[in-house]
């Protein structure tokens, strides 16, 4: 049996939390007469005509090649999402030579990594889609691709496993598998597509893993389509922000600017250059990078004339380097240092910041200066990113102003921060002998150093908690100022972003409330959205769901990135009450009147009337922003076909976030995490809510639970001084037991 706090948990996340979406029956296809295995050659004549080559098409040629296969005779595309990438536009090549641009990205899924394109065509050769769920290790198969954009190509091996790759089932295969054969179709020897390859292995060239096709059948039933016009903006820079210059491939979500591919200048240089104005006479500008290859260089680029002069500082092979690039090539380069540094985290995230003055120039990594340079050759110009080589490197956090360094705490609020950092770790350590102690005997300081650095380690892990507690502490205290503003002044969509970041630190927020402002800026002249509640509704509708491809998610309800309003975003996939919050703070922004949350039972829908007295209806942002009437809701949702009287009334900001926190914790339950990792939602819940009883309970259970003797003292004193006049008084005398035994 479980254990009772499992139990109460249990019943508490089902009774509160939305529900995942009722499993939907799927048509089984018509039964196809059994056909006869073929031999390789023969399935790649057959074939041939039904796989098509899928090439990325930048400003300067092609930016990445791979494979898909035609899946209906209409123009029907399947690949996967990493082969067309984003904001670039993608040509198909057909087996005869023949080209075609692709005109919508039907269907896309980054857990999946899969994706649907069309293309305008007819009378099409589609291969039959298989059952993944019925392959047999050891089974023959085929693979066809174009490997490294070469011709269309077929290569024979057999299934190996099914096995669990990042919490997903693949099909693992003895072929190999090479660059440009993504995307392409794994067969059975009947010529049925049971999976699409998708990744190799490290290990050895003859392994490679196979999406199973039953996850691209989803896709096919629950598309979200957006046109070409749009995917070209998605990830793209803002062209008022930035300019790029040398190719490559510049993209970006989240604030964070990621490159990708070599750029067009000699050793694989590619400039990223801010629009943003620089100062006159003394400037700084700072960045952080992190570079998914030290063999590579990537970094911040300065007086820049917009072509091929400028300065660098980079790091590049480990090390720190300063360049004055005065030309095209290496001939016209100037090294001005080369300098390894401690300070520099190989693999990390790294801080680097440059001082420019008029006679010279000052590097920093991570707060520590690694370069004084008097070169003055340029001035002036522009500032931004640079990238060099294969490497992909990622940006965030870039600036420009006339001093950007840390700057120093007051003295009286560092020594009192670090009085009680030091009095914290104190209290969890003995007493240590000082090093000169350890040395007196080699052999003993040995013994004694291990144990020292155990107990350092030991000390760093609760520093580390200690620093997340008060992350999550300072987030909770920013969404209690938000919540305590008056209703119409709450900004809920800043709250469910700090919600995220209550978990990641690293969630940019002002990012993200940039990209929420675009999506405004797209709206706000619209005709339709001036024109009345109904029709704005019905054009923010086309806008999320038809033009820019949110749609709630196909296999992964449960996934806590569905409840984190910034993945929801990028990833443009998420919960029925994520979507929402997204769709009402939406309506709000542009003034739309009657758009309200509506707590429905089990799933969280959209609300609007036109008028004070006019119906409610409902938009089911989960399928895509279908409209539906309250009655078609109850049927769907309830045993009796009726609502709760409050179901059906707008619900407020503070309730919206605490249904997201209950979504959180039973994702916490759902994918058997430890039951610690939900004791954070319970905090902010109770900091948000401090009358929430079932809560307080819950809270009480774990903390006993987890040793906390003291925060279940309080949660169970507080159960105590707060039970109902004439509640039952069993449960009163079990609350003075339990207590009595927290006192003991």
């Amino acid at each position: 049996m479980r254990p009772f706090h499992l139990l109460l948990l249990t019943s508490l996340l089902l009774g509160q939390a939305d529900a995942a979406p009722k499993s939907k029956s799927v048509p089984k296809p018509a039964a196809r007469a059994p056909s006869a295995a073929r031999t390789a050659a023969e399935l790649a004549e057959v074939i041939r005509p039904s796989l098509v080559k899928i090439t990325q098409l930048g400003r300067e040629g092609a930016d990445g090649i791979g494979s898909g296969f035609i899946i209906r005779e209409d123009g029907l595309i399947a690949t996967n999402l990493h082969v067309i990438g984003e904001a670039r536009r993608l040509q198909i090549e057909m087996h005869d030579g023949t080209t075609h641009d692709v005109s919508v990205v039907q269907a896309s899924d980054s857990h999946l990594d899969l994706a649907l394109l069309k293309i305008e065509a007819k009378g099409l050769k589609a291969l039959p889609l298989g059952d993944s769920s019925k392959v047999r290790q050891g089974e023959p198969i085929v693979a066809m691709g174009a490997p490294e954009g070469l011709g269309f190509s077929i290569v024979q091996g057999v299934l190996s496993a099914t096995r669990e790759i990042d919490g997903r089932q693949m099909l693992q295969v003895a072929v190999p598998i090479e660059q440009g054969n993504s995307g392409g179709p794994l067969l059975d020897m009947q010529g049925r597509v049971l999976g699409l390859l998708t990744l190799k292995s490290l290990k050895t060239d003859n392994l490679g893993f196979a999406m199973p096709v039953n996850e691209l059948k989803t896709l096919i039933e629950k598309p979200n389509p957006v046109p070409m016009s749009r995917w070209l903006t998605i990830g793209a820079l803002n062209p008022k922000l930035w300019k790029t210059h040398l190719g490559a491939q510049w993209t970006q979500h989240a604030g964070i600017i990621r490159s990708e591919l070599p750029g067009s200048g000699f050793g694989g240089r590619a400039l990223c250059l801010s629009t943003h104005k620089v100062p006159e006479e003394s400037f700084e500008i700072a960045t952080t990078v992190h570079l998914d290859d030290e063999g590579g260089a990537a970094g911040l680029t300065f007086c820049s004339d917009g072509e091929e002069k400028h300065y660098g500082f980079y790091a590049s092979g480990g090390k720190l380097r300063l360049t004055r690039f005065n030309g095209p090539d290496v001939y016209s380069w100037t090294i001005l240092a080369d300098v390894p540094s401690d300070a520099y985290k190989p693999g990390e995230w790294n801080a680097l910041r440059v001082r420019v003055e008029p006679e010279r120039i000052l590097c920093f990594v991570n707060g520590k200066k690694v370069i004084e340079s008097a070169d003055t050759g340029l001035r002036g110009g522009s500032a931004g990113l640079c990238k060099f080589r294969t490497t992909v490197a990622q940006f965030r956090n870039f600036r420009i102003g006339t001093d950007l360094a840390e700057k120093a705490l007051e003295p009286e609020v560092a020594s009192k921060m670090r009085s009680k950092v030091e009095e914290y770790v104190a209290d969890a350590t003995s007493s240590e002998k000082t090093l000169e102690g350890l040395l007196e005997s080699p052999a003993a300081a040995k013994r004694v150093l291990v144990e020292q650095r155990r107990k350092l380690e030991e000390e760093a892990t609760k520093l580390r908690d200690l620093e997340r507690e008060l992350h999550r502490r300072a987030m909770t205290k920013e969404i209690l100022a938000e919540l305590a503003k008056p209703e119409p002044e709450i900004n809920l969509l800043r709250c469910a972003l700090l919600l995220a970041r209550h978990d990641n630190p690293e969630v940019d927020i002002s990012s993200y409330l940039t990209s929420f402002k675009a999506m405004v800026l797209d709206l706000k002249e619209d005709p339709e959205i001036k024109a009345g509640t109904i029709p704005a509704v019905k054009r923010l509708s086309r806008y999320l769901f038809e033009e820019n491809g949110f749609h709630g998610s196909r296999g992964d309800y449960s996934s806590r990135s569905n409840s984190y309003l910034n993945e929801v975003i990028d990833d443009r996939e998420g919960l029925p009450i994520t979507l929402s919050v997204l769709y009402v703070e939406l309506a709000s922004a542009l003034g739309v009147q009657g758009v309200f949350g509506v707590p429905l039972p089990g799933k969280f829908m959209v609300g609007f009337r036109d008028g004070p007295e006019g119906e409610l209806q409902l938009v089911d942002v989960f399928e895509h922003g279908k409209l539906v009437t309250v009655e078609q809701a109850a049927l769907a949702l309830t045993e009796d076909g009726r609502f709760p009287e409050d179901a059906l009334a707008p619900t407020t900001k503070q309730t919206i976030l605490l249904r997201m926190l209950r979504n959180l914790m039973s994702s916490v339950f759902d994918n058997n995490h430890s039951l610690r990792e939900s004791l954070p939602y319970l905090n902010l819940f109770l900091a948000i809510d401090p009358k929430a009883a079932p809560e307080r309970l819950t809270r009480a259970q774990m903390r006993q639970r987890f040793g906390e003797k003291a925060g279940a003292r309080e949660d169970v004193s507080w159960l105590i001084e707060n039970f109902p006049e004439g509640g039952p008084p069993e449960v009163m005398q079990q609350l003075d037991v339990w207590m009595q035994s927290l006192r003991e």
